[in-house]
């Protein structure tokens, strides 16, 4: 089984590339949809008892926050991937900006999920790691280099 790992600011793009890449095949946790720590625990349990690939699709920035989900799917013995968002913090301030609704993250929360944003390493317990970034409203995917 597989869990993946998400990590990067708010609109770098997480929710499209879950969409584009692992809608099919992966359960998509996220505290946009799920709303509250309670029903993201439920969600995440009833995916480690079946034995469901998962995604956490959530800003993940720092590594107290991603452990949480690493530790408990490596006592699954799910593999565990992280794929990094990387973005300067005006594109996302200006992709952010084109939102409505919802969608639309108060600017302050961008700043402070940015601040708070630290870089995935290793030895945080994946398997296997990736690099995303977007050129032309495409996604670019790399392989992880640990000088990023």
């Amino acid at each position: 089984m597989e869990a993946i790992i998400f990590c990067g600011i708010q609109a770098t793009g997480k929710s499209t590339f879950y969409r584009q890449h692992f809608f099919n095949s992966h359960v998509r946790i996220s505290m946009d949809l799920l709303r509250t720590r309670h029903r993201e625990d439920l969600f995440l349990d009833a995916c480690l008892k079946s034995y469901m690939p998962f995604v956490v699709d959530n800003t993940n920035p720092t590594l107290a926050e991603r452990a949480k989900y690493i530790a408990l799917a490596k006592a699954s013995r799910y593999r565990v991937k992280c794929y990094y968002f990387s973005s300067s913090l005006e594109a996302a301030l200006e992709r952010n900006s084109g939102r409505v609704g919802r969608e639309l993250v108060p600017e302050k929360g961008v700043r402070s999920a940015y601040h708070r944003l630290a870089v995935p390493v290793r030895a945080e317990g994946y398997d296997e790691m990736y690099y995303i970034t977007q050129e032309n409203n495409q996604f670019i995917i790399k392989p992880w280099m640990d000088e990023v």
